[in-house]
């Protein structure tokens, strides 16, 4: 199961997508991809990083978003990858 996790401040927003298994990891880049290049929206930034009980987290951050144009994004995102909580 994809966990994910919105942040967003004043021109910041941040969507934290945490995920155990290759599949998973593969789903959830595919769909980063696919989404960012649909939306026009490719000036983000991403890492992921490994944290307990052997899940990755893969981060990704949009600076500068005056218009709050990353939360059309990250619906998306969680739209397609079926994400039914999101905290």
């Amino acid at each position: 199961m994809i966990d994910a996790e919105i942040r967003s401040e004043e021109r910041f927003s941040r969507l934290a997508l945490a995920y155990e298994s290759t599949t998973e990891k593969d789903s959830v880049c595919n769909c980063i991809e696919k989404i960012t290049k649909k939306h026009n929206k490719a000036d983000y930034e991403s890492y992921t990083t490994k944290v307990s009980n052997g899940k990755e987290v893969i981060v990704i951050e949009y600076h500068d978003d005056c218009n709050r144009e990353a939360g059309e994004v990250f619906e998306a995102i969680i739209k397609d990858l079926d994400i039914k909580i999101c905290h």
